[in-house]
């Protein structure tokens, strides 16, 4: 009896400090969020003597300007990467058949200890929406990209309108202050607020031997090729960038090449890659050793599950309150 009771109580303190380790994981303990971790690591750089206290009081007064005015202050981002990749492939003639690259998209580094990574996907999506005259009307009043702050409060004004009760509980409807991790629901819900048209493709086990996915490499193919057939090498489209995620990170789909041995690449955007690195692929030489950081061939994905956001166009007022209505059970297109 004794020992059934020990046993208990053994078991009920393992699961509390699951629950616990999941809450810090997915940025739900309440330890505060961007602004908090942003000056702790700063404060931590002054204490080891790596930043002079003016240069921390600088930095602290842009990011709360930056803050108050919703925008990200741009530190992390690298433009123009996709137009040199444009440019690069017109040359490279050694194993690519051909390659189908998205509409230009800047990279924004996390920064951020792994929580940021959707927020960051977001903003790079946004990025490239924002060159695209088609979206000039749903993304008025967003000229400029948003902070992770103001992200976190424009997801928490879709779950007002309505968008994802169910996701929108397990946040306990609220994001804001927080180191809360999203996922493709979430980017979902945001999109669709702000009325572009997007959907989650679920790619929910392998389809491929050895774990791997040949069907979500075929889906990536399909959406940049659609409406660009045609002969040339290098196609580059008009197509938004897609929102790739699995279980714990998140990445931006910008491309996808096919070899001449007919296997398929994809190219990736990882926020968890620091800026200096990307920088490198704006000086891409003629070897391009650097594109080693956005290439991932069939054998390097092999999560249990990949489920991406693809965006195509953009909502009629009708149709975004449909999809709010239906958002209540989000479901997405499975497969296979």
């Amino acid at each position: 009896m004794e020992e059934d009771k020990q046993q208990r109580l053994e078991e009920e303190k393992r699961e509390k400090e699951e629950f616990k380790k999941l809450q810090r994981q997915y940025g739900l303990d309440g330890s505060g969020g961007y602004k908090k971790q942003f000056l702790n690591n700063m404060e931590r750089e002054v204490n080891r003597g790596r930043m002079q206290p003016f240069e921390y009081h600088k930095r602290k007064a842009d990011m709360m300007e930056c803050l108050a005015f919703g925008i990200d202050d741009g530190k992390t981002k690298t433009s123009g990467i996709t137009e040199v990749l444009c440019k690069y492939y017109q040359n490279e003639n050694k194993d690519v058949r051909r390659v189908w690259l998205s509409a230009g998209v800047d990279d924004f580094f996390l920064g951020d200890k792994g929580w940021g990574c959707g927020y960051r996907n977001f903003q790079m999506l946004l990025s490239s929406l924002l060159q695209n005259s088609l979206y000039n009307d749903c993304l008025r009043d967003t000229a400029l990209i948003p902070s992770i702050p103001k992200i976190q409060s424009m997801i928490e004004d879709a779950w007002k309108e309505g968008f994802d009760p169910h996701g929108a509980s397990h946040f306990n409807n609220r994001l804001c202050g927080s180191k809360a991790w999203i996922g493709a629901c979430e980017i979902y819900s945001l999109l669709t607020s702000l009325r572009i048209k997007c959907q989650i493709i679920d790619f929910h086990k392998p389809t491929g031997p050895t774990g791997t996915h040949p069907r979500l490499f075929e889906w990536i193919l399909h959406y940049y090729s659609t409406d660009n057939e045609g002969t040339a090498k290098v196609v580059c489209t008009s197509r938004p960038p897609i929102y790739l995620q699995h279980q714990g990170h998140s990445r931006t789909v910008v491309g996808i090449e096919e070899k001449k041995n007919k296997a398929l690449c994809l190219l990736l955007f990882d926020p968890g890659c620091p800026s200096q690195e990307m920088q490198k692929l704006l000086k891409l030489n003629s070897d391009g050793t650097s594109l080693k950081l956005l290439r991932k061939f069939m054998g390097s994905l092999k999560e249990k599950q990949y489920q991406i956001v693809a965006v195509d166009g953009i909502l009629t007022l009708e149709e975004k309150t449909a999809r709010c209505l239906a958002s209540r059970v989000l479901t997405s297109e499975k497969i296979p």
